[in-house]
């Protein structure tokens, strides 16, 4: 099948049409318009910077359902013993900053441009896009990032400088899904680490129409950095 190029016209083809590796599109933009119904469509933007902005929809879908999470028994030791403590969008920049930087195994360098920080910083001034962190004592010691599209969060990336921060910024995330909003967790792709926490791979058409009930239902995060509460990580530059 042919890979589509966007116009300037905010919208994209059907994610049927998408290639059998998932990528589905090309070009377009990062706006927050764009980026917004790309997440509400089942589609999300990944690319490196020598590349153009490539759009795709992977059939399967990896995904996490709240209530199908596996905590080991030596993790529930880390969330009940006190060392890290996890807070809801204190610091997006910082997060999103650490991701960037951290390094992947079989990755070179970041698919986290600068394009691409910027544009999700300023979706989460929108209130699209949310953060959690995790702290060891004053320390930003781990977090993770997505987007919420009503139920539906689509985690785009994780880090973690201690052992188990990000997964306890997961456990944490999930443990307060119901308060959240959160019905279904988009992880998109696989990856062990997240399989085994329990997400799962189910076909791109049970995706969409899980996407589309999610998409019916109130999310309600907490927006403290719109309401004026200063990030941990004040000063240090957006751009790394």
């Amino acid at each position: 099948m042919p890979v589509f190029r966007l116009t300037d016209d905010v919208a994209f083809p059907p994610v049927h049409l998408a290639e059998p590796t998932g990528l589905l599109a090309v070009g377009g933009d990062l706006g927050v318009e764009r980026l917004l119904l790309a997440y509400r469509s089942g589609i999300f933007p990944w690319y490196s910077d020598e590349q153009p902005i490539l759009w795709w929809s992977p059939d399967p879908r990896f995904v996490l359902f709240p209530a199908k999470l596996r905590v080991s028994h030596s993790m529930r030791q880390v969330t009940n013993g006190g060392r890290f403590r996890a807070t809801f969008n204190r610091d997006f920049a910082g997060v999103i900053g650490r991701c960037r930087k951290s390094k992947r195994r079989d990755q070179d360098g970041t698919w986290i441009t600068c394009d691409m920080l910027d544009a999700y910083v300023r979706l989460h001034a929108a209130g699209h896009a949310h953060s959690v962190e995790v702290w060891e004592g004053e320390a930003l010691v781990g977090g993770l990032y997505g987007v919420a599209v009503g139920g539906c969060f689509s985690g785009e990336s994780m880090f973690t400088l201690a052992p188990n921060a990000s997964k306890f910024a997961l456990v944490e995330l999930v443990r307060r899904a119901g308060e959240l909003g959160i019905r279904l967790i988009d992880c998109q792709v696989r990856t062990r680490h997240l399989a085994s926490l329990g997400a799962e791979e189910i076909p791109r058409a049970e995706y969409l129409r899980k996407l589309k009930d999610a998409l019916g239902m109130r999310a309600s995060w907490p927006v403290a950095l719109l309401e004026g509460i200063a990030p941990r990580s004040a000063g240090e530059t957006i751009r790394r």
